[in-house]
C-alpha cells in the first residue's frame, strides 16, 4: 500500500512499443521488413517513426491504434503487414483484413 500512486487527475501512462513489418510494398515508397517503430500510449494514441526516408524517417502521431490503421496499413492489404508489441502481441494483415 506504499507504492507511489498516479495521481488521478492525470491522464493515464505507460507506453507499449511495437514494430511494424511489410512483406511486400505496394507503392514502392517505404520499403520492406521493419518499416515502423512506435509507441501506444495509455491513452491509445500512436506515436510512429517511418524509417524512411533515411537518414532520420519521420514522426507522426494518430489518435488511436485503428486511426493509424485505416490510413496506412487497411488501405494496401498486399502488403502482408505484421505490428508486433513488445509483450509478443501480433497482428498478421492480408489481403482478406486482419487474420490474427
Amino acid at each position: 500500500d506504499l507504492k507511489p500512486k498516479h495521481p488521478p487527475r492525470l491522464a493515464p501512462q505507460g507506453i507499449r512499443p511495437f514494430t511494424i513489418y511489410r512483406g511486400h510494398d505496394e507503392t514502392g515508397v517505404s520499403g520492406e521488413g521493419i518499416v515502423i517503430e512506435g509507441v501506444q500510449l495509455a491513452t491509445g494514441q500512436m506515436v510512429v517513426h517511418w524509417l524512411y526516408p533515411p537518414p532520420t524517417g519521420a514522426i507522426a502521431i494518430f489518435n488511436s491504434l485503428d486511426d493509424f490503421f485505416k490510413v496506412h496499413i487497411k488501405p494496401h492489404p498486399a502488403n502482408k503487414t505484421i505490428i508486433t508489441f513488445e509483450d509478443g502481441e501480433q497482428k498478421l494483415y492480408e489481403a482478406k483484413g486482419e487474420v490474427a
